[in-house]
């Protein structure tokens, strides 16, 4: 029996009022289904808040040690359902909302809505063809909006040679902005479900979803929350899957069983590599802010984990918390505490109020609001954006803390610090659920990087950087990668032995690699060579019995050649050569020796053109990296590499051109119109800023440029470099050459063979 003076008393008491507990033993026994069907999960959001969820295993952190702030999960006074979010493997949560449909019946449960507005693009798009624009100009015009943009420019539809003048373009420009935000039609929510007690159809609108075996409600989740049903979040996390296939290849292949609760904890060498940003990879601190953010953070245990998931944010930047953070964290500016109650609520953050739980905490003891008006000021900071409310606290905050005797100061610098995190501030329980994944990919990553390059391979797409960036990190961490082969590669990238004595296995590319391949076709090649290997491609295709249309998708991908001795070339002539008949009834006899054609003999590709096919049908390369033959063209500009950039001396004054290929593009909302931008050469990769105007002058480079020359002034603070560009230069035509040159010979010559190499960046914002 819990006493009355333990909180536990007050908050199942709380549940028991309002009659959540159906709630919380619905979400368990989802939960429950997935974890019997070996489906990893793990709850995320404020239910982490809640020690009830973490008993019944649903969160991964206990609130009680962390000190987290239960009114932030559910409060008697908001009188609505609290709101749990699961995360699921994403390679298998499908088949936990299949067992939500048969489970609860599919007369009671639904996903909701999501009401999808216009933006300027697929505004664009609509009105361009009703408008009756030709198709080339309606993609022109698509093309001058920014990827993560919403607004159309003047000026760079004009810098791309559109007539403005023009009384049809200028109606469609007119139209397009009066539709931005307008709904344009209803999707589905990411995986909020709606259950109920009685017939569904009998109380909301229902209708088949786009995806089969689903249907939705009619409304968003707007609707259901004011008509107080039950939701529940049942979301797709692609580290889930990742680290499941990495512990399932740790048992399979190097006998060693682990969870993620049973990782080892706070491991130094982990710590280590995370402050050395070595995070390619990792969950949730792999992004340009957040490797710029480790070295100076310098984490060395979880809970400096969890500040850096949250620190990297909107809402802490906007409400300048990072950089006192970081001086106090430092020993560079002293910890102010006007009375020991704010001390226990802001030590953990150095008296700097980080997280949702602290806002409301400061609001409580500070300002005498109650835990339902310390609810109220935590929802009108996550809707500060849109609606501004969080302004009407202002007056009664400050009032609240003078009266308090805090001095009017520090009232309005902690009302500045509250009011940013109305761009989206963490909750302290959201971060810490992160963190956990952020640490145990992080020594996944440390200490076996062979498996955890396969089980991100086997996870795409997800996160910040494409296949060709996750196997070259691997490879400078020692995994030693093969190619895709007829004869070894299955559709996942798997470990193959021996095992070296540093512990690490071989990655082998996966056949999902190969653009164009089904999966279906995969699976019969595998099936047909598990007697014995395929000892020519007329012998793939008798026993496997895949049409050309494959076998040319493999040949493309170089994939005969490891095992075959066939370079790309050979196979598809010997793909050609196959008859056009239907194939022998008993397929996978031995097939009698037929006449050979004589022998043709084929011009070798150029080491060139091998790396294009490769990206063109990989997306990566084991070969040389493109940059590698246009280095002297790059030497001859006065353009360095990379790696000589990173470790020049004198950097902080140093002005110097690079050149790369376009990882990644990001504009965070909060940087105000800063672009950053990551080049990648064959040394290094180097991170860019770019400020405002110096983008619009360069709008359609930046945009749509593969390969791009920056120079600038190197700002170096620590470990962390970035190259502050004064000039760019799109050098995407040198990549027409690329297929044309070989490694002896960085000349151009002309290969009636080559294509042109096709990079694709990521844009984020």
């Amino acid at each position: 029996m819990l006493s009355p003076q333990n909180p536990g008393q007050f908050k199942l008491g709380l549940i028991g009022r309002m009659e959540y507990a159906p709630y919380f033993l619905t979400v368990n026994s989802i939960v429950c289904y997935a974890r019997s069907q070996d489906i990893l999960c793990q709850g995320r959001g404020s239910a982490a808040n809640s020690a009830v969820c973490y008993v019944l295993g649903i969160t991964a952190i206990d609130p009680a040690r962390n000190s987290l702030l239960f009114e932030r999960f559910v409060s008697e006074e908001r009188g609505e359902p609290p709101d749990i979010d699961v995360d699921f493997e994403h390679a298998r949560r499908e088949q936990v909302i299949q067992w939500v449909y048969e489970h609860y019946g599919r007369d009671r449960a639904a996903l909701t809505a999501v009401v999808i507005r216009y933006r300027a693009k697929g505004a664009l798009r609509d009105v361009g063809k009703v408008m009756g624009l030709p198709e080339d100009l309606i993609r022109t015009l698509s093309g001058q909006i920014h990827g993560w943009g919403r607004k159309l420019d003047d000026d760079a539809l004009h810098d791309s040679g559109i007539d403005l003048s023009d009384r049809r373009v200028r109606l469609t420009l007119d139209l397009v902005r009066c539709l931005i935000g307008v709904p344009r039609h209803l999707s589905q929510h990411p995986g909020g479900f709606v259950l109920t007690h009685d017939r569904l159809d009998e109380l909301v609108p229902i209708e088949p979803a786009s995806m089969e075996a689903r249907q939705i409600i009619e409304w968003d989740k707007d609707d259901i929350d004011v008509l107080k049903f039950m939701k529940v979040d049942i979301l797709a996390l692609g580290m889930l899957t990742c680290m499941k296939t990495g512990l399932d290849l740790l048992a399979e292949h190097k006998d060693q069983h682990f969870t993620l609760q049973s990782i080892p904890a706070e491991d130094p060498r982990t710590y280590a590599m995370i402050r050395k940003a070595d995070t390619i990879g990792v969950f949730q601190i792999e992004s340009r802010a957040q490797m710029s953010m480790l070295p100076r953070l310098k984490p060395r245990v979880f809970y400096d984990l969890v500040i850096e998931v949250a620190i990297v944010r909107p809402g802490p930047i906007q409400g300048d918390m990072v950089h006192p953070y970081l001086r106090r964290r430092e020993g560079l500016e002293r910890e102010d505490y006007p009375t020991p109650e704010l001390e226990a609520v802001l030590s953990k953050t150095l008296g700097i109020p980080l997280f949702q739980e602290q806002a409301m905490q400061v609001a409580m003891i500070c300002a005498g609001f109650t835990a339902a008006e310390a609810d109220q000021l935590r929802r009108a900071m996550a809707t500060f954006k849109n609606t501004g409310t969080v302004s009407q606290f202002q007056k009664r905050l400050i009032e609240g803390m003078r009266a308090n005797g805090y001095p009017e100061e520090f009232a309005e610098r902690i009302y500045q610090q509250l009011e940013g995190f109305g761009s989206y501030g963490f909750p302290e329980s959201h971060a810490a659920s992160f963190a956990i994944l952020a640490y145990s990919s992080s020594w996944m990553k440390c200490t076996h990087p062979d498996v955890f390059l396969a089980s991100l391979l086997n996870s795409q797409p997800m996160g910040f950087y494409a296949p060709a960036q996750l196997v070259r990190d691997a490879r400078e961490h020692g995994v030693e990668i093969w190619p895709v082969c007829v004869n070894a590669s299955r559709w996942d990238s798997t470990l193959e032995g021996p095992e070296r004595p540093d512990g690490m296995f071989a990655v082998r590319l996966g056949m999902s690699l190969v653009k164009g391949l089904a999966n279906d076709d995969a699976a019969r090649i595998v099936a047909a060579r598990s007697s014995r290997p395929f000892t020519s491609v007329d012998d793939l295709w008798r026993r496997a019995g895949v049409k050309a249309a494959a076998l040319t998708h493999l040949a493309e991908a170089d994939a005969f050649r490891p095992s075959l001795g066939l370079a790309r070339r050979e196979a598809l002539w010997a793909i050609k050569a196959l008859r056009d008949e239907p194939l022998p009834l008993f397929a996978a006899a031995e097939v009698t020796r037929e006449a050979e054609e004589p022998d043709v003999l084929l011009q070798p590709m150029r080491d060139g053109a091998e790396v294009v096919r490769d990206y063109n049908r990989l997306g990566l390369t084991l070969r040389d990296h493109p940059l590698t033959f246009l280095r002297e063209d790059l030497r001859a500009q006065d353009i360095v590499t990379c790696r000589d950039a990173l470790n020049a001396k004198d950097g902080k004054r140093l002005t110097v051109a690079v050149a790369g290929l376009v990882l990644v593009r990001q504009r965070p909302g909060s940087a105000e119109g800063v672009v950053f931008m990551t080049l990648e050469d064959e040394t290094a990769n180097m991170n860019v800023i770019i400020w405002p105007d110096l983008f619009d002058a360069n709008r359609r480079v930046m945009l749509g440029g593969q390969m791009l020359a920056v120079k600038g002034m190197l700002q170096k603070e620590g470990e962390v470099v970035h190259l502050v560009a004064k000039e760019i230069t799109d050098l995407s035509g040198l990549l027409a050459d690329v297929g044309n040159r070989s490694s002896a010979d960085t000349t151009a010559s002309i290969d009636s063979g080559s294509e042109r190499l096709v990079v694709r960046s990521r844009n984020f914002h």
